[in-house]
């Protein structure tokens, strides 16, 4: 069926039944109901994870109905938390292509290329759901701790919902992020440190300015955006899902977003696979890689001396990093990490087959070259891997170096190439 000819998510219902049951702490497991605007478990400072009546979706959605809509993460509505289509605030999402990489020894490659969505990057999947649930419950004014993509992503969706967004970055942050927030009429402040300095001073100051705390996994919302980056996936494979998926992470709430999308397809009857979810960090920051070696349920104390050319993988104390390293092992996955230098070459190798991946996205290659390199036989020449280009590389080109001797200067007069 042509996408033209496909059913527009906006015209499915204008009320829907609520499908969701409860937000539960996924730490203490403390109740809190969902038509209220939530922010941690106020028991134990938890992240708050939505739960469905899933069997009662199962009745009313197939995937055969899904394959009838339109092709955007909208489609997958009955499960995201909104009580009414009229309340998506949309820029356009599309699906974002997989696409077969030949760019590695291994023949099952694939990559998932997110730097097609607005603002260039995954993050506008968390910040899209969560801005239309915000609206929804008459939340106008938000603030954000961001290493750039997530403040730019708000930035743009808070424009279009006609909220007031605050957004708090380190002062190294890309000069492209920086404009695109400010372009897009954010209050942006420049902070004098990294991004777990700009969050406390979100939270210090929002008793005084009265904004909702959009901190990654300090809110429910963000990760049923992502969790449709599952959804996403298993349709696109045709409900055979990939063997292994590499993610960049840094604050984690991708990576959470896909271990609760494939559990609740699992419950839904869509598939039985759960997929190994290996995190990809950089080794100028690898908080969670050290914890993940250690056998530790959580990161324990913030990374020093936090350095990479990948901004979005500086995060040195993740929040709930309990529930990222939960993911880990429930999917028998791992965690890894990888230099700058192997995270260019990686961008430099992606270039050449056509894909502009930034340094977060390029370094789920890095981490796949190396795992093979020291494993020859670690995966399974059958299974399928999936690299998830997080986003678009025209933002950070900064961090390539070129050769000037191989660039060739015309003269104005020249009328032929030798």
């Amino acid at each position: 069926m042509a996408n033209k000819d496909k059913i527009k998510v906006g015209s499915l219902y204008k009320m829907k039944d609520m499908f969701i049951i409860v937000a539960e702490c996924s730490r203490c497991g403390e109740p809190f109901l969902s038509d209220e605007v939530l922010t941690v478990c106020t028991k134990c400072g938890g992240a708050l994870l939505f739960r469905y009546d899933l069997a009662a979706v199962a009745e009313k959605v197939s995937k055969s109905a899904l394959e009838k809509r339109e092709d955007t993460f909208w489609k997958f509505v009955e499960l995201l938390p909104l009580s009414s289509s009229e309340s998506i605030v949309s820029l356009g999402e599309p699906y974002t292509p997989v696409l077969r990489f030949s760019g590695t020894a291994l023949k099952n490659v694939y990559v998932k290329d997110d730097g097609r969505l607005p603002t260039g990057t995954f993050k506008a999947r968390g910040v899209a759901v969560a801005v239309s649930k915000l609206r929804e419950l008459g939340v106008k004014r938000v603030a954000v701790p961001s290493a750039g993509n997530a403040a730019a992503a708000l930035a743009a969706y808070g424009a279009k919902a006609g909220m007031e967004v605050y957004a708090f970055m380190p002062k190294d942050v890309p000069e492209s992020n920086l404009k695109e927030c400010v372009y897009l009429g954010a209050k942006v402040y420049l902070v004098d440190g990294l991004i777990n300095h700009a969050a406390e001073i979100v939270r210090r100051l929002r008793g005084k300015f009265g904004w909702f705390d959009f901190s990654t996994n300090k809110q429910p919302y963000r990760f049923e955006g992502y969790k449709a980056m599952a959804f996403e996936i298993a349709e696109q494979f045709s409900w055979d899902l990939p063997d292994y998926i590499f993610f960049p992470t840094g604050g984690g709430e991708g990576v959470i977003g896909l271990w609760k999308g494939f559990k609740e397809l699992i419950e839904l009857g869509w598939t039985r696979k759960l997929p190994r979810l290996i995190v990809v960090q950089s080794s100028g920051c690898a908080p969670l890689v050290k914890a993940y070696k250690k056998g530790a349920s959580e990161v324990k104390e913030t990374w020093k001396d936090a350095e990479t050319i990948a901004p979005g993988l500086r995060v040195p104390h993740p929040y709930a990093s309990y529930l990222i390293l939960r993911a880990i092992k429930e999917t028998k996955g791992m965690a890894v990490a990888v230099d700058d230098e192997e995270i260019v070459s990686s961008m430099k190798t992606f270039f050449k087959s056509g894909l502009y991946a930034c340094p977060e996205a390029a370094s789920t290659l890095a981490a796949l070259n190396k795992l093979e390199k020291k494993d020859e036989g670690l995966f399974d020449p059958d299974e399928k891997i999936l690299l998830y280009l997080t986003g678009d590389a025209m933002k950070y080109l900064y961090v390539m170096m070129i050769e000037r001797n191989k660039i060739s200067v015309l003269r104005k007069d020249a009328i032929s190439l030798s």
